[in-house]
């Protein structure tokens, strides 16, 4: 996929220290930030908002804020039926793997939900 990325693109990972979200990813520095592959531009700064931690915590409360007040206000089985993003979330419930991802990686019986759609 990077291949075929147009020349110039960036990839930023900013969580590249707990394995990377793409092949050709591998952790830089602040000293050396960036390098390229196939003419896309990576940056992989292992915790990259530890650089700033007061705003990625602000970023992060604001990003998720949603999610949380729709489980506590409508249960995570009603949430998630009117949240396809917040159910694909979803790995294991009542015992069973629910991630088509997690039960192929863990090699263990996958069991869809039936309100969820799944992306591979």
């Amino acid at each position: 996929m990077v291949r075929n990325m147009k020349r110039g693109s960036v990839i930023v990972d900013t969580a590249v220290d707990q394995g990377g979200c793409v092949e050709t990813m591998k952790a830089t520095t602040h000293t050396a930030p960036t390098y390229v592959v196939d003419g896309v531009v990576h940056c992989g700064i292992a915790n990259l908002p530890g650089a700033v931690p007061r705003t990625a915590t602000i970023a992060l409360s604001n990003a998720t804020y949603p999610y949380i007040f729709a489980l506590a206000n409508e249960g995570w089985e009603a949430a998630c039926q009117q949240d396809q993003g917040l159910a694909r979330g979803l790995n294991i419930i009542h015992g069973m793997v629910t991630h088509r991802g997690v039960a192929v990686a863990t090699d263990v019986p996958f069991h869809p939900l039936p309100f969820a759609t799944q992306h591979d």
